[in-house]
């Protein structure tokens, strides 16, 4: 490893300067070069923050330890083919990729090489949700609503591969268990894809996740609901506030029942994105595992799939009723 992890940055659209901006913020990085298919657009980022600019990924891989891919997802598996096999770590944005079958490809190339292969499901570094983490206790009942304002970035994929994936990878990594059954409706709005839907799943252990999401709501809401048998626990995802309700034994009310009693947690100086990449590159430093490894994307994944599948089998189309 040099003084310095050598990174670049593959598709610098919306997201991808966004990696840019943190990786420039980092004293153990330098920023090799900014790559894109609209080589004017990497020339524009790559004059902003003072690096080269590339039109194909190819002239770069053997100059760099390590990638963040932001292209379209229907480019990740053959651009990270292509740089997991020059023995390149990889941080591909979610989905890591439409199928399981090149999912699994990438999985298998990076354990052959001993890459670093870890997938941006950035509500994993959301700091009311690793809080509310740390004060897990079997967890009864998960409850998520994901709501968006419509924009046409990710409007490449359904909805659940767009928005609800991070609520499933989160709820799929605190439950302890294996999934039962799946009970999912949805529609189409605004594309030729799922905009809306709704999923209940049933765990192995008895745990039940119900998920809503949208990306044709007037208004942005992201939160996350937890039943447990010793709390209510609220995330927003959006604010980065916590709240946690109890009983408090030591305190009666007046007909001696135990007093309810809610803690608040805001963290408002947090930026999920760049403990993110911050993340990636300690694990490149110290050969750690990811905290969102390729197993976890890929069991992502999996339901996800599974929840379109469901979906079209059933699915309804917007009409409106004259």
């Amino acid at each position: 490893m040099h003084d310095k992890v050598k990174i670049a940055v593959i598709g610098v659209g919306h997201l991808g300067e966004y990696h840019v901006q943190k990786y420039k913020a980092l004293s153990t990085v330098e920023l090799v070069g900014v790559v894109d298919t609209n080589l004017e657009r990497a020339t524009e980022i790559a004059r902003r923050y003072d690096t080269k600019a590339y039109g194909d990924h190819n002239e770069i891989l053997n100059k760099i330890d390590g990638v963040s891919l932001a292209v379209p997802t229907e480019a990740h598996f053959e651009v990270a083919k292509d740089i997991l096999s020059k023995g390149v770590h990889l941080l591909v944005e979610k989905p890591i990729t439409y199928q399981l079958e090149p999912a699994d490809t990438l999985i298998h190339m990076a354990r052959e090489k001993n890459l670093i292969l870890q997938v941006g499901l950035v509500e994993r570094f959301n700091p009311a949700v690793v809080k509310m983490e740390s004060m897990l206790n079997g967890p009864v009942f998960v409850e998520s609503h994901r709501m968006n304002q419509f924009t046409i970035r990710g409007t490449d994929v359904d909805v659940v591969l767009d928005l609800m994936i991070h609520d499933l990878d989160i709820i799929l990594h605190i439950v302890p268990s294996e999934v039962k059954e799946i009970h999912a409706v949805g529609m189409s709005v605004l594309t030729d894809k799922t905009d809306i839907a709704n999923v209940r799943i049933i765990f192995e252990n008895g745990t039940v996740g119900n998920l809503t999401v949208s990306r044709v709501s007037d208004r942005t809401f992201r939160k996350l609901r937890v039943f447990q048998p010793d709390a209510y626990l609220a995330a927003d995802y959006s604010k980065r506030e916590l709240s946690v309700t109890r009983l408090d034994h030591k305190v009666k009310d007046s007909y001696n029942f135990p007093k309810v009693t809610t803690e608040k947690m805001s963290f408002p100086d947090s930026d999920p994105l760049a403990d993110q990449i911050s993340s990636f590159v300690n694990a490149i430093i110290n050969g750690f595992e990811p905290v969102v490894t390729g197993n976890d994307a890929r069991k992502a994944l999996e339901i996800s799939l599974r929840i379109i599948d469901q979906i079209k089998r059933g699915s309804r189309n917007f009409q409106r009723i004259h």
